[in-house]
């Protein structure tokens, strides 16, 4: 089945999940209408923590592409370059790398458009917005961290929706702008309000109590928010 949705809403991030109940807690969010599944990849170098790899992004690509949606995957690695065909064999529908991770970041964008995937760009909370205007236009997705990255459950950074807005003026209409870290119903609807599109929650979805209740109360303020 073709992916059912353009590359926004709520993106659940799996690495809040429960590992031992990993399918179905993304049937859950599937079912509650999430149509992006996002995986953070993190190596111990480029951030403290490891996480998962391809072997995990393998294990839920057939159930995500069943259900008609898609995998985006969040390199927070060393030289991604080195590692984007492996995340695509293994299903990755988008791969966004880092612009500080890389000193090759043209070529590594086109190493993600070559296998097949959407190609993202991000930049850490640190990072000036201008430093991704060169490639942003040219990129499928941008992705604006809302927190330091490297751990879940972040208290969202208050600066962050006048980078949106300042990386929403750089990057054209063309890419998707992401966001990623302290998102839950209040913060989504602060980035939607100044241009964000998609929005990754992980420990407010698989986190709270009904996660399936908790990916409509985001995606709904989002959607209010945006439409003003």
């Amino acid at each position: 089945m073709a992916p059912r949705l353009s590359w926004t809403g709520v993106a659940p991030s799996i690495l809040s999940a429960d590992f031992a109940r990993l399918g179905e807690q993304v049937r859950t969010v599937l079912e509650a209408g999430a149509t992006v599944i996002h995986v953070d990849v993190m190596d111990g170098h480029f951030v403290p923590p490891i996480t998962m790899g391809p072997l995990v992004v393998g294990a839920i690509a057939e159930q995500v592409h069943a259900a008609g949606a898609v995998v985006d995957v969040h390199l927070m690695v060393d030289r991604p370059e080195r590692h984007v065909q492996a995340f695509a064999d293994a299903g990755a529908d988008g791969i966004t790398l880092h612009v500080e991770a890389t000193p090759h970041v043209h070529y590594a964008l086109a190493a993600v458009r070559d296998a097949g995937c959407r190609a993202g760009v991000a930049l850490n909370p640190g990072t000036p917005p201008e430093a991704v205007a060169a490639v942003a236009p040219e990129s499928d997705l941008v992705l604006c961290m809302t927190v330091n990255p490297g751990w879940g459950g972040q208290s969202f950074l208050e600066a962050s929706p006048a980078r949106i807005e300042r990386l929403r003026a750089l990057s054209g209409p063309g890419p998707v702008i992401e966001v990623d870290g302290g998102i839950a119903a209040e913060t989504a609807a602060r980035c939607a309000e100044a241009g964000a599109q998609l929005f990754v929650a992980g420990s407010a979805v698989f986190g709270a109590g009904d996660p399936a209740g908790a990916v409509h109360e985001i995606a709904a303020a989002a959607a209010r928010a945006g439409s003003q």
